[in-house]
């Protein structure tokens, strides 16, 4: 299939799938129901933070987060007691525990006091540069409070070859353009064209069969190899194809029952 043609099969696929009711079953619902972007940064991370596993699981859990932070998660992050932390107690998601939750609030009332907020713990001097040392300053800044060592791995770091699906996930929802109803765009100095392609194994068998990865491995040279293929066909916002792909693998039946995994 040539340039022009990919990029025709893709435009149609995108224009299908990018619709507000794309979210009715997808996890971004649960950041896209908060109208502050503070809330909905801090339960925008959570959520891309557990999205693994079954779909329903997954949302049902990012909206318990939502009720034990009180319906105010950048308030509870910043405020929360002692006495209210302990509500956390009990909470789990696959390997996701309590201790990690608890982790995760400190580790974002951090970010929030030290580098002013979630967008700017991943900037160095105002700039975001190679989108993998953005992601490494990000885990180095977040983990900086005491922790326990197992919570680090529900950060992904590309430093370690990570395809770091979920964080790069996150950072579509926050950077890519609220016109379409789907992602957010609360982020503005993280430009669209800096984002990298939230790789899974169904955008990643996609990807393949339209020749558009040739990498076998689903690790971070695998996200360089598909973004800067997706960035010929679109170089200010390559990332929105991630829908595209993704909708074309449910369209074909392809995908499990599970969701992204």
């Amino acid at each position: 299939m040539r340039i022009h043609e990919l990029k025709s099969l893709l435009d149609a696929a995108y224009e299908r799938h990018a619709r507000p009711d794309f979210s009715a079953d997808d996890p971004i619902q649960v950041p896209r129901s908060f109208s502050a972007r503070a809330d909905a940064e801090v339960i925008g991370f959570l959520t891309a933070t557990i999205a693994w596993g079954q779909r329903k699981t997954i949302i049902t859990n990012a909206w318990k987060l939502v009720q034990l932070m009180d319906e105010a998660p950048h308030d509870f992050v910043m405020n929360a007691s002692p006495t209210e932390l302990r509500r956390l107690e009990g909470f789990v998601h696959r390997t996701f525990n309590s201790d990690d939750l608890l982790h995760f609030v400190k580790g974002l009332r951090h970010v929030y006091v030290t580098f002013g907020g979630l967008e700017d713990a991943f900037l160095e001097d105002g700039h975001t540069g190679p989108m993998d040392q953005a992601i490494h300053r990000f885990k180095q800044r977040f983990f900086e409070p005491r922790h326990q060592q197992r919570t680090q791995k529900h950060v992904a770091d590309p430093a370690k070859g990570s395809n770091a699906k979920r964080i790069n996930m996150y950072l579509r929802w926050m950077v890519r353009p609220n016109d379409r109803g789907v992602d957010l765009g609360l982020w503005k100095r993280i430009k669209p064209a800096d984002l990298m392609v939230p790789l899974d194994v169904h955008t990643g068998r996609v990807g393949r069969e339209l020749g558009l990865l040739r990498r076998t491995q689903d690790d971070w040279k695998a996200v360089e190899e598909l973004t800067a293929t997706l960035r010929r066909f679109d170089p200010v916002d390559p990332v929105k194809y991630d829908i595209a792909l993704f909708g074309m693998g449910v369209e074909a039946g392809k995908r499990n029952p599970a969701g992204r995994t």
